[in-house]
């Protein structure tokens, strides 16, 4: 394999098998790249957002791009912790991304709420499925870090849900 391909080997000492490791670099970059996708998608939100709610909304989304930049560096560590390569550039997320494209023309806090809930359960969604998938593959070290990113993205897929209550 060559360097810069994901799955390119780099010295590890973790009694993991090939297989299952190569498995993991592949799912923790697409994590990866749809995490790096959600954070920027986060900070367009909190950017543009404007109306009567707009300071309490232009802090949230600042937190929630935060906690995504904060998950965005346990992915990319853990794929270098398997010996894999970390894939975070823009240009690589925005091709590998699970997320839909953020609407460039809402502006109302409402719009945003919505549009950032969606993607924002996307990307949760995703995490469990990768714990499954981690455990599966026999590596708890993996599934313990989505686990924790899942924590997180669950409780700002609830504060996102709840500006959306009537």
């Amino acid at each position: 394999m060559k360097n810069g391909h994901p799955l390119a080997k780099h010295r590890s000492r973790i009694d993991m098998p090939e297989k299952p490791r190569e498995q993991l670099v592949t799912l923790l970059n697409s994590s990866l790249a749809t995490a790096l996708d959600l954070a920027t998608q986060c900070k367009q939100a909190h950017w543009n957002v404007a109306g009567m709610e707009f300071y309490q909304l232009h802090l949230l989304f600042d937190k929630a791009a935060g906690e995504i930049g904060e998950a965005v560096d346990l992915l990319a560590e853990r794929v270098l912790q398997l010996g894999g390569t970390a894939l975070g550039t823009a240009r690589i997320a925005a091709e590998r991304s699970l997320l839909d494209e953020y609407p460039q023309q809402i502006v109302s806090g409402k719009q945003h709420v919505e549009a950032l809930t969606e993607r924002m359960a996307t990307f949760a969604n995703h995490l469990r499925q990768a714990i499954r998938t981690s455990d599966t593959l026999g590596d708890p070290t993996t599934a313990d870090i989505y686990t924790e990113i899942s924590r997180t993205a669950d409780k700002t897929l609830w504060m996102l849900e709840a500006h959306l209550r009537s």
